[in-house]
């Protein structure tokens, strides 16, 4: 099987390394300075552009796909860009081919609930975005398990909660405070590459949320990574003392927005995680603190 991953990066590297043992592996970067990491995984990097069916010709027929790309952090109208154009344009370039893939798994966020107020969420929970950045996710989510069968390709989600991993610690944002109160939905890289693994392997699924086993509360995280750290707790503030501060419109209503996501309907199919709580997917940056 070839599995191509249009827009190699920081989960899709790590899917690469995953599945270079058993798979020929296509990673797929905008930049030329991107290639040379996915080439450091053992895959074929190709340079294109996900909005340029022209540029997509030049990757290899693929049984399957995984759309991973990135739109560098900023506004809705790039992801717009990025996220619904350059997946339906993936879809059609890939969709039309003699050879199309049988499966499309789609890299999305757990933004696109909105607020539930501290409550659980899972794949049956409607989606409640509360952004204009979260609505084009919640499109795209749209695009790829509607849109891609329109082509014959098994289109599926894949909800990421908040990525840490190697390069992404941030322990200074926790160890040195203020820490706002509310809850922390993470998954480490490795996991989040590999529930996108198993949906290529191991089930149907058309939507699993990607998330460890234990949605952690913001404070007793930080004071957690601060004794493990042996470093003085941080300081912190309840929700109405940060939303005195000057804030933005997004960061205000990322701070109003709380939820706990549940991994049970993965847990139900046997996925198994490297690493199922941050007591464990931390433990290497706090050994690299001391």
């Amino acid at each position: 099987m070839r599995v191509a991953i249009l827009g190699c990066g920081y989960v899709g590297c790590e899917l690469a390394r995953q599945l270079r043992p058993d798979y020929d592996v296509v990673g797929v970067r905008r930049s030329e300075a991107g290639l040379a990491a996915v080439e450091a995984t053992g895959a074929e990097a190709v340079r294109a552009d996900v909005t340029d069916p022209a540029a997509l010709d030049r990757v290899p027929d693929a049984d399957a796909l995984v759309f991973a790309a990135s739109s560098g952090g900023r506004g809705a109208e790039a992801a717009e860009r990025i996220y619904v154009d350059g997946l339906r344009t993936a879809i059609e370039a890939f969709g039309a081919r003699e050879s199309p893939p049988e499966r499309l798994v789609y890299t999305s966020s757990t933004g696109v609930y909105g607020d539930h107020d501290g409550g659980w969420v899972d794949e049956a929970t409607p989606l409640d975005p509360t952004t204009a950045k979260t609505e084009v996710l919640a499109e795209a989510e749209r695009v790829a398990r509607k849109f891609a069968p329109e082509f014959g390709i098994d289109g599926a989600v894949a909800r990421f909660a908040g990525l840490y991993g190697p390069d992404r610690y941030r322990l200074d944002r926790y160890l040195e405070g203020p820490v706002t109160e509310g809850y922390l939905n993470m998954i480490h890289r490795d996991d989040a590459a590999g529930v996108v693994r198993f949906m290529l392997e191991s089930t149907d699924e058309e939507l699993l949320l990607a998330v460890d086993d234990e949605p952690a509360d913001k404070w007793g995280f930080a004071d957690w990574l601060a004794d493990a750290c042996g470093v003085e707790r941080p300081p912190k503030q309840t929700k109405a003392e940060r939303l005195e501060d000057d804030l933005s419109a997004a960061a205000r209503r990322r701070i109003r927005t709380s939820k706990r996501c549940s991994n049970d309907r993965l847990r139900a199919l046997d996925y198994e995680f490297r690493y199922p709580t941050y007591r464990k997917g931390y433990r290497p940056a706090v050994e690299t603190h001391f």
